[in-house]
């Protein structure tokens, strides 16, 4: 009796596993470069297979496989029971020869039934030159396979349980350049090596930058590149780029910063049907170099005009309009052009006649990467409205920059102009340096008093009044005065102000969906609002420190606690570029909620800032 029930179980299982739709097809890419390594997949779903018949690819050269993959889930609903099967098995080929190959149908016998893939077409194209050209995949996301020390193509060495050593997995800080002047640019890179998959890579503390000026850099393609380091291959992915501007001379030095990942190893076994792998999460720890640049100082003694310009650059200047009329705005502009650190030079000198109103110079800067530095232009405008008619000259002046080729200072003529003014309509802006009016030749009636209005008592009420807004008005001021002299207080007072505004930019980047400019404003505005809210300098800031600060400052464990997370959380986002825009929403509401709750605590009288 009890075999009898074992075998219409069995008929039960069998018949709703037939019941199910069986399909077997194949993933491959449809284009790839030559030398260029790419899968190609073929997955059976519904039913368990047995003697797979694979075909060859001409044109390609077979690096390893087929590597066989297999799950089996099982589910009881309302007393039903469902079996369902997936197997992947999967080949890995190098692209060798030009033009448009076919792959046979490949078949696998399933449910007692052999079935077959559709044929594909993969065109393999010449290579484009880039030798850091990444593996091709196929379009459907499937478990990806790095490599290990023995092979770097071939999965089955990632054996579960082996040491990830020191040269397997590390993330690297490089600079551009080992000497430099004050103000030379300096490109640093800071790049993950892994020759293991990684499911999962978060940022613990970020390497710090002390005594530089910082220019991030987009990233043209961060998909993961295969690079060959002392002899080994590596899958790499650039985490940061960025220009660094020294601000000071001496040996600086970039931190190293922190990393936690989850690599996956494999536990390997052989069934009649091949090898099957089973991917085994690993959690590690690791820490990147650090990094250091001389810093030489600029030549002494500077030129006198030295705008603080280093690089290599032209000037030109110009007048617009060139017809000038009275009472009618107009600009002299110099355009600074070349490479370097344009964005921190200071507008150049000029001598505007007298006969101008002038204004306050202002600049427009337009950049954009170049190797390893900053090109484009900077232009300063001078605004001005001639108030005469008549011919005025703008002097020359001088633009003086030091030059990382010749290692000297150069100097720029910039060419003045003449100007010739017309009458034009409008009054003046002000009464400065103009004619002297008319005198009145209308009759004046004289009259002699001889009265004394000291004497009235009017004069007197008038006397004590004034003297008494005076003396209140003198102690508001001292008082104004004196909180103003309290730089601590007044950095914290505009401390929420200035985040806000910060997290304007946040809400516009929100709205546009650019995750990327969301988390760099949020984190900005974080950061900017701890330095003025605990008064640390920018230079000086780190989660370290801002938890000591929070602490002496009179916060609360549970606030610090928010805000590291929130740091962290904000960090991490800028090395996942693919995290879902529908996190932004939320974050942004727990930036401006833990802002409100921080703005609301008072500092410790304990506290000695």
């Amino acid at each position: 009796m009890i075999k009898k029930k074992h075998i219409i179980s069995l008929i039960l299982l069998l018949s709703t596993l037939a019941a199910h739709a069986v399909s077997f097809r194949v993933q491959a890419p449809t284009k790839v470069e030559v030398g260029g390594k790419f899968r190609v997949e073929y997955v059976l779903e519904g039913a368990e297979g047995t003697n797979p018949s694979l075909p060859n690819l001409d044109g390609a050269n077979l690096l390893f496989g087929p590597s066989v993959s297999t799950s089996m889930s099982v589910r009881t609903i309302n007393g039903k029971t469902t079996t369902n099967y997936s197997q992947v098995l999967t080949m890995l080929y190098e692209a060798v020869t030009p033009g448009k190959h076919t792959l046979p149908p490949a078949t696998i016998i399933a449910n007692g039934n052999r079935i077959s893939t559709q044929a594909t077409i993969i065109e393999i194209v010449p290579s484009s030159g880039n030798s850091n050209a990444s593996p091709q995949y196929p379009s459907t996301p499937q478990p990806s396979y790095p490599s290990n020390d023995t092979d770097f193509t071939d999965p089955m060495n990632q054996t579960a349980g082996n040491n990830v050593e020191a040269n397997d997995f590390f993330v690297k800080i490089t600079l551009s350049k080992d000497v430099v002047y004050e103000q030379e640019a300096v490109v640093c890179l800071i790049k993950l090596y892994t020759r293991y998959n990684v499911s999962r890579f978060q940022c613990t503390l970020q390497p710090t930058f002390n005594g530089f000026l910082i220019e991030d850099l987009p990233f043209e393609n961060n998909e993961p590149q295969i690079e060959t380091v002392n002899g080994k291959q590596y899958f790499t992915a650039v985490l940061k780029k960025c220009i660094l501007y020294p601000q000071q001379s001496g040996k600086l030095t970039i931190t190293s910063g922190n990393y936690d990942a989850q690599l996956v190893q494999y536990d390997v076994y052989s069934t009649p049907m091949g090898q099957i792998s089973r991917p085994e999460p690993i959690d590690i720890q690791v820490k990147s170099n650090t990094a250091s640049v001389n810093i030489k100082p600029l030549p002494e003694p500077k030129p006198a005009n030295f705008s603080g310009a280093v690089g290599e650059f032209t000037v030109t200047s110009k007048v617009d309009p060139r017809n000038l009329k009275t009472y009618s705005p107009a600009t002299y502009s110099i355009i600074v052009s070349g490479t370097g650190n344009l964005k921190y030079i200071q507008n150049p000198t000029v001598d505007m006649p007298n006969e101008f109103d002038t204004y306050d110079p202002q600049s427009r800067i337009d950049l954009s990467p170049n190797g390893d530095d900053m090109s484009g232009n900077v232009t300063f405008d001078y605004p001005f409205i001639p108030q005469h008619v008549g011919n005025f000259d703008i002097p020359d002046t001088y633009f003086v920059f030091f030059n990382t080729n010749t290692e000297q200072y150069d100097s720029i003529k910039v060419n003045g102009s003449n100007l010739k003014v017309e009458k034009g309509e409008g009054k003046p802006s002000d009464l400065h340096d103009m004619d002297i009016r008319p005198i009145n030749t209308d009759k004046i009636s004289l009259s002699k008093n001889q009265s004394f209005f000291i004497t009235k008592w009017w004069y007197w009420l008038i006397f004590a009044a004034t003297l008494l807004f005076t003396l209140v008005g003198l102690a508001v001021y001292r008082k104004i005065e004196k909180t103003h002299a309290n730089t601590t207080l007044m950095r914290t007072r505009r401390a929420s102000k200035v985040a806000q505004r910060r997290l304007k930019k946040a809400k516009e980047c929100l709205s546009k969906h650019d995750s990327n400019g969301f988390y760099t404003e949020a984190l900005t505005a974080l950061w900017g609002y701890l330095s003025d809210k605990l008064t640390i300098p920018i230079s000086e800031l780190s989660k370290d420190n801002i938890a000591i600060e929070m602490e002496q400052f009179g916060f609360q464990q549970q606030h610090i606690d928010d805000t590291r997370a929130m740091l962290e959380t904000c960090e991490y986002a800028q090395y996942a570029p693919s995290l879902d825009d529908g996190d932004m929403p939320a974050v942004y509401d727990k930036c401006a909620q833990l802002i409100d709750q921080l703005e609301k605590i008072k500092r410790s009288k304990t506290s000695t800032k």
